[in-house]
């Protein structure tokens, strides 16, 4: 299970640039009113100006990330060279871009020119800063065995006894040494005990959260193993695989290492997707507050023994089971069932096939009560997983939520189970339960492999069309 350390790093970072490029140029503003001695006037107060550029952080935040200051091997590199360069190179776009803004909108943002050079160099004092601080208590924490991963280092290489040596000798990378899968002559001889003779014992006896592979022996066993197990997968490169530049590269000491990725929604994207769901679900339960208070009364008026609520055990990201919220939607004596116990016990097991082939759906199904085909009908049975997307069980968009019992038939589950499990996804706005099982389940495979922020914004509108149409809705 890979632990949280990176996610919570990357958001340290977003938010301390975030206050740091707004104390920059608050400070500018500053300098320029009380410490510079020549006459100004200028029509806006330091709190309106501060409030101005505080709106527009987040789009400098984005030039940041593209610069790749978000990146682990940029920001826990050995060398601080590379992160200054990008952190100079960002502070003179994210003033030039304001400039841009400015001459187009006419806001007259900066005042005086003066508070844009000075903000520029303010800016990456204050960046530089703040990125010194998040990353000696990063390290201090590291040094204590919090949030480490441990690592599985597999591979005949000379690579593996370098880097064993230097995971062990340096717990402030954020890695810790959990076992070696190799020849004696590559392990180091202090770190024998270490050493597993398969990758298969490796696994179960050190539970890592990453593998560094070293060889070319079985990478697609080796990769297999850390998709099924959920980890992370790096792969030390001979020159040739290094001079194609794929994949992300980060250096592990003086080694590079490749990080092949199962999905690309991963680091600084993921923090991203996250904040919009805090942002849109907080928003929508807010609206959505007076809907649900009425379906919740009129379901407990009309069954008032059984509770409006069906609370069901679903699957979301590393195989993490969830407490899925939903408005109750099918009568009580079959909650809880399979589709096949529930028509046996009603004695049509004739419907059994019909509903699977259908795609799990058959009309007027007899399990769902008057109040529940509307509800459904409208998707007004999902509301209540706005509370599971604040709380982080499962995302706005993502692909569907498994069941337990599904995971046995569910081909590529471990690559499925890569992202949150969504509300909504690539399956459901392509005809929700108009297409087969295995159809969804391609859909659901091709949004893990290719999302993009772009393919997010497109599955959110189409949403929002296909409720509105109810097209497929059942």
């Amino acid at each position: 299970m890979q632990k949280k350390s990176d996610y919570i790093i990357r958001l340290a970072l977003i938010i301390g640039d975030a206050i740091a490029l707004t104390g920059s140029f608050a400070a500018a503003y500053f300098f320029r009113e009380h410490i510079d001695q020549r006459p100004f006037f200028f029509e806006a107060e330091i709190v309106e100006f501060t409030m101005t550029i505080a709106f527009l952080v987040p789009a400098l935040l984005i030039i940041l990330a593209a610069l790749g200051l978000y990146r682990k091997s940029v920001f826990m590199g050995k060398s601080r060279l590379p992160e200054l360069g990008r952190i100079f190179l960002a502070s003179i776009l994210s003033v030039s871009s304001l400039i841009t803004y400015d001459y187009f909108v006419g806001e007259n943002i900066f005042p005086v020119r003066i508070i844009a050079v000075l903000s520029v160099l303010l800016s990456f004092v204050f960046i530089m800063f703040e990125r010194l601080v998040i990353r000696a208590v990063a390290r201090q924490v590291f040094r204590k065995d919090y949030g480490t991963q441990r690592v599985i280092i597999i591979g005949n290489n000379p690579n593996t006894d370098y880097l064993a040596s230097y995971i062990a000798a340096y717990p402030e990378s954020g890695y810790r040494l959990g076992g070696i899968i190799a020849g004696k002559r590559f392990i180091p001889k202090d770190l024998k005990t270490h050493q597993y003779s398969s990758l298969k014992e490796g696994l179960k006896k050190s539970h890592p959260d990453v593998i560094f592979q070293t060889d070319e022996k079985n990478t697609e066993y080796v990769y297999k193993q850390a998709v099924e197990n959920h980890l992370r997968y790096y792969f030390v490169p001979s020159e040739t695989a290094l001079s194609s530049h794929l994949g992300e590269l980060e250096l592990i000491g003086n080694t590079p290492a490749m990080l092949v990725k199962t999905t690309p929604l991963s680091g600084g994207y993921a923090v991203i997707k996250r904040a919009f769901d805090i942002v849109f679900s907080f928003l929508a339960i807010t609206i959505a507050l007076i809907p649900m208070a009425l379906i919740w009364l009129i379901s407990k008026l009309s069954d008032v023994k059984h509770s409006p609520m069906y609370v069901d055990l679903r699957l979301t990201r590393y195989n993490k089971k969830f407490k899925c919220y939903k408005f109750r939607s099918m009568k009580p004596e079959y909650t809880g069932m399979t589709a096949e116990e529930a028509f046996t016990k009603m004695g049509k097991p004739e419907l059994i096939k019909k509903y699977r082939k259908n795609g799990d759906y058959i009309k007027n199904d007899p399990r769902i009560t008057r109040l529940g085909h509307f509800i459904r009908k409208t998707s007004l049975d999902e509301l209540p997983q706005l509370f599971n997307i604040l709380k982080g069980d499962i995302s706005l968009i993502g692909p569907r939520a498994l069941l337990p019992g599904e995971l046995r038939e569910y081909g590529d589950r471990s690559l499925i189970l890569t992202v949150k499990s969504g509300l909504t996804g690539f399956a459901q706005v392509s005809g929700r339960r108009d297409i087969s099982f295995e159809e969804r389940r391609a859909l659901d495979i091709y949004y893990v492999k290719n999302w993009s922020l772009l393919l997010d914004l497109q599955i959110f509108f189409r949403t929002i069309a296909t409720v509105f149409k109810g097209e497929g809705a059942k």
